[in-house]
């Protein structure tokens, strides 16, 4: 008898420039672009796999699934399900680690050089005629920024982390980092383990590349924005709760840094009254940095491998 696989928001990953075969071929798969949170339990009813990307599933929802054996989610970050409950049902969830390390790395880079290049802008500012006006061989009405000899502070230095600290030093820069654990870094060079406070005094570039945990939940708030450099660049490609954005609007709009790049808010999609949307030099991307094709499918082939392992008795990637 064929398992019942019922995806719950399946858009994200797959608007329809990759395909499901691969889980086709462990069951019958019933794909859902989005789910009301309403209809959860409706639509998961009978089904004994359950995959979901940021669709929430809460005790209520493991209370009321008798079926439910496995749940997959579509993304590095699990903090949607219920995990307690999940345990006590018998349910194991898996996650996909590690299929969008270069996808986020590119990403931070591409912040960070348009806050230095301002490439958008002076494309525009060329097509509405500003530099046929001045007449000169060049023109630039931002200033410009070159990396090589800054120094980047990256938080949390673990796959990412590393990843944007290679490409960090491809750029000449010099590299401080803080992480729980430290591991061995000797064949780098410019590089230093430091403590956050120094971290932030230090840096040129900050790039934050840690989970969200009540730890470290408004990291980034009006003290520690008062250690930055005010000619520093703030780059969060990891999630929104770690930077208090009242105190990060307050902090670009008064010149106490010079800018920020964010590919993740506290709220996303952000409500009209959201203070960054508004604030001084900031970026503000729609949460794309995990979202090329290449990554996703990566994220694919990894969510099935780990429902496969799984059907064989050999479960990977759990997280419970």
């Amino acid at each position: 008898m064929s398992v019942k696989i019922v995806v719950l928001d399946g858009y994200t990953l797959n608007p329809g420039d990759i395909s499901w075969e691969g889980f086709q071929k462990l069951g019958d798969v019933i794909v859902h672009d989005r789910t009301p949170d309403d209809q959860i339990v409706t639509r998961a009813k009978g089904a004994s796999i359950l995959l979901t990307n940021k669709t929430p599933l809460d005790r209520n929802t493991f209370d009321n699934l008798s079926d439910l054996k496995y749940v997959g989610v579509l993304a590095t970050g699990f903090n949607v399900v219920d995990i307690v409950a999940a345990r006590k049902h018998g349910v194991i969830v898996t996650n996909t680690p590690g299929y969008g390390t270069t996808s986020v790395a590119q990403m931070t880079f591409a912040l960070l050089l348009d806050l230095c290049n301002h490439v958008k802008e002076h494309s525009d500012a060329v097509k509405q005629g500003k530099w046929a006006k001045v007449g000169d061989f060049c023109f630039w009405d931002q200033p410009l920024v070159e990396l090589a000899g800054k120094t980047m502070g990256i938080i949390g230095f673990g796959n990412i982390g590393g990843k944007v600290g290679d490409i960090a030093a491809a750029f000449g820069m010099k590299i401080v980092a803080y992480d729980k654990n430290q591991t061995d870094q000797s064949h780098r060079t410019d590089f230093r383990w430091v403590e956050i406070p120094e971290l932030l005094k230090q840096s040129d570039v900050v790039s934050i590349h840690a989970p969200l945990t009540p730890e470290n939940e408004s990291l980034i708030n009006e003290k520690t924005l008062g250690l930055m450099k005010k000619n520093a660049l703030l780059i969060n490609t990891a999630r929104g709760p770690i930077i208090d954005e009242q105190a990060l609007a307050a902090a670009l709009n008064s010149g106490k840094i010079a800018g920020a790049g964010l590919d993740v808010l506290s709220v996303e999609p952000p409500t009209s009254d959201n203070p960054l949307l508004g604030a001084r030099n900031c970026l503000t991307t729609p949460h794309i940095s995990w979202a090329t094709l290449e990554a996703r499918s990566r994220l694919m082939d990894i969510a099935v491998n780990n429902l496969r392992a799984y059907l064989h008795g050999n479960p990977q990637n759990i997280v419970n």
